[in-house]
């Protein structure tokens, strides 16, 4: 076997579309993970400094916000190791349909690993559905602000009229309804749109909401490559129980016939 065919059998077995998946799933959760992380203390920052006086009236959301970022410590090493067993479990699919290291070598043990991988890839997809349904909530809240620091902007020759455009905080669940002043109105709010700490959180924000977006499509993408694997290791397994069944059912005939089998055709003696 010569360099170029021994490199085309390599290429053969490498599983393109669980690649793919893979580097998706990798980029998706760290953009995730890393910009969330920096989104969730900018925001603590952003909340103390414009929003309230007191640190008795964010102490909450501050404990709430730290939770948050362990768990995004948890989220960036479990799905770090997954993603790499998924990438193994696409190799060994990949090259036991497609023969390239010799026989077919797709066991039970095999598929029934391959069909548990589909199965909790299936759950985690159910829960970042959820974690990209709960990172919009941020991005509105931030796309609110902006919209009403816009419209400030607009009304800014009628001072009277912009001082009753607000965001409440505190109507949003962030802060307690005794914090004091738990919101930023007029003049306030527009200079808070105007610092480079908002444009930057709102950015993280919306960076966070992609990189979750990214990782529901590597993870769904992930188990329907792995299912269509499946299908075809059932038809070749299916297959190969046929064509058993086939040349033991000839071998028991002729056995019986004892080699007497002969075409029913009859034969010209032209065609010899």
């Amino acid at each position: 076997m010569g360099c170029y065919e021994c490199c085309m059998r390599c290429l053969g077995g490498v599983p393109y579309i669980s690649l793919v998946a893979t580097l998706l799933c990798f980029s998706g959760i760290a953009l995730f993970c890393g910009c969330g992380h920096q989104a969730l203390t900018e925001s603590e920052r952003l909340i103390e400094t414009y929003f309230t006086r007191d640190h008795q009236d964010y102490i909450t959301l501050a404990y709430l916000i730290e939770y948050f970022q362990y768990i995004i410590y948890g989220l960036a090493s479990f799905f770090f190791l997954y993603c790499i067993v998924l990438l193994a479990e696409g190799f060994y699919t990949t090259s036991a349909a497609r023969q390239s290291f010799g026989e077919f070598r797709s066991t039970v043990c095999g598929r029934c690993l391959s069909t548990s991988f589909i199965v909790i890839t299936y759950f985690l997809v159910v829960v970042w559905l959820l974690v990209f349904s709960l990172s919009a909530l941020p991005v509105y809240f931030f796309y609110n602000m902006a919209n009403t620091c816009h419209t400030i902007n607009i009304l800014s020759e009628t001072p009277a009229s912009i001082n009753q455009l607000c965001i409440d905080a505190r109507q949003y669940g962030l802060l307690p309804w005794n914090a004091v002043p738990g919101k930023a109105c007029g003049m306030t709010l527009s200079n808070i749109c105007k610092t480079r700490e908002f444009f930057l959180i709102y950015d993280l924000y919306i960076a966070a909401f992609a990189g979750a977006g990214m990782t529901v499509l590597a993870l769904i993408h992930c188990p329907l490559h792995l299912a269509a694997w499946q299908l075809v290791f059932k038809e070749r397994h299916r297959r190969e129980k046929e064509e058993r069944r086939l040349n033991t059912l000839f071998g028991r005939v002729l056995n019986e016939h004892r080699g007497s089998l002969c075409s029913p055709y009859v034969l010209h003696t032209a065609d010899v």
